[in-house]
């Protein structure tokens, strides 16, 4: 079996040693508030250290926010802020040691900010009167469920400073040793909630249209690429569908897989190199059917449809199911998720079960 899953993969000048990458997962494991917050930490390191030396090619830091009030979780990860930054360096240097390629996605929570870690009262929204809590900021003042704190609707000066401050992210990424820098349009954060006419009901230049909702998308992503280098590659998460034009029964009007397919080649104009594609996240009580290699489908439509690479996530577990999906041109790369929480070294295993290559660290030669 030709090992295409164990092939060096190029965007721009940047060569990513082979396509099993890593993709973003939150720890909620920052400091919460002080000089300290939103830095990584040692758990951090050990987390992200772990996969570089089980031979992932690239990994992709958790959603690391823009600004504090951009968090998730108070203990999310940001890079708004030069002691962050500092942090950040111990981490990309030593993934680069290892040969793997950092990446860090670029996010703001919007609607679904200020949010308990997933372990405690099951991740629920903190009230902004509480310890931690804050007032979220969305397109529009609708909460994400029935139990959620009513977000802020942003006005056309503070969306032009969200705006600047990714951007200013951006800028602070590469100063941290960054090589990939994603933009985070999915799962029901700020930038998917533009997009989708489920959270987005302005009437301004920023809602109703399709290209009014994409247009803060759009913004962000040409504020990251006149800072990001031309010869390095910015990828965009998207949720490709929110699961309501699926299910028959659902006549809500929600972001569709023929949308991702229409703003992806807005994405590609606008210098955007790589489509991670997953789904949902806006939809609190969207009918999902979940399955091994669910979400591929949405990254094949986009890659045969607009010829733009893409990565596949979504319960992909077995270095055959990897294989196949990009030999069977579902995607240019794989991002694995939980399957990497389960085993670090699991791109060493399949590039023995597959017969392909991964670098080992110098210390490991005698195994």
């Amino acid at each position: 079996m030709s090992t295409t899953l164990f092939t060096p993969y190029t965007l721009r000048s940047l060569t990513i040693p082979h396509r099993v990458w890593m993709a973003a997962m939150c720890q909620y494991s920052a400091a919460p508030d002080g000089a300290a917050a939103g830095a990584p930490t040692d758990w951090h390191f050990a987390h992200l250290a772990a996969r570089a030396t089980g031979g992932a090619g690239l990994i992709v830091t958790e959603a690391t926010a823009v600004s504090p009030e951009g968090r998730i979780s108070p203990y999310d990860l940001g890079i708004f802020n030069d002691t962050q930054v500092a942090a950040f360096r111990r981490i990309t240097s030593f993934l680069k040691a290892q040969g793997a390629v950092p990446a860090i996605q670029l996010a703001h929570a919007g609607r679904k900010a200020s949010t308990e870690r997933t372990w405690v009262d099951h991740g629920r929204q903190i009230a902004p009167d509480e310890p931690h809590g804050w007032r979220p900021v969305g397109p529009s003042a609708l909460p994400f469920s029935s139990a959620s704190t009513v977000p802020e609707e942003l006005t056309g000066e503070q969306i032009d400073g969200i705006v600047r401050q990714f951007a200013d992210a951006a800028r602070r990424a590469l100063d941290a040793g960054f090589q990939v820098a994603e933009v985070h349009g999915a799962h029901g954060y700020l930038i998917h909630q533009f997009l989708s006419p489920h959270s987005n009901h302005r009437t301004d230049a920023y809602g109703g249209s399709f290209e009014g909702r994409i247009r803060f998308a759009l913004e962000v992503v040409d504020a990251v690429r006149a800072v990001w280098p031309e010869e390095l590659p910015v990828f965009f998460r998207i949720s490709a569908t929110d699961w309501l034009t699926e299910n028959p029964a659902d006549d809500r009007e929600g972001w569709t897989s023929q949308d991702t397919v229409r703003f992806a080649k807005e994405l590609q104009a606008h210098g955007v190199d790589l489509m991670d594609v997953t789904t949902g996240g806006n939809v609190p009580d969207a009918t999902i059917e979940v399955g091994p290699g669910y979400q591929v489908p949405f990254a094949e439509r986009i890659r045969n449809e607009t010829g733009m690479p893409v990565g596949a996530v979504g319960l992909i577990t077995d270095p055959h199911q990897a294989q196949s999906i990009l030999t069977g041109g579902g995607a240019d790369a794989v991002l694995l998720g939980r399957e990497l929480l389960r085993d670090p070294y699991w791109p060493r295993h399949a590039a023995a079960e597959l017969g392909g290559r991964v670098s080992s660290p110098v210390q490991y030669h005698l195994a």
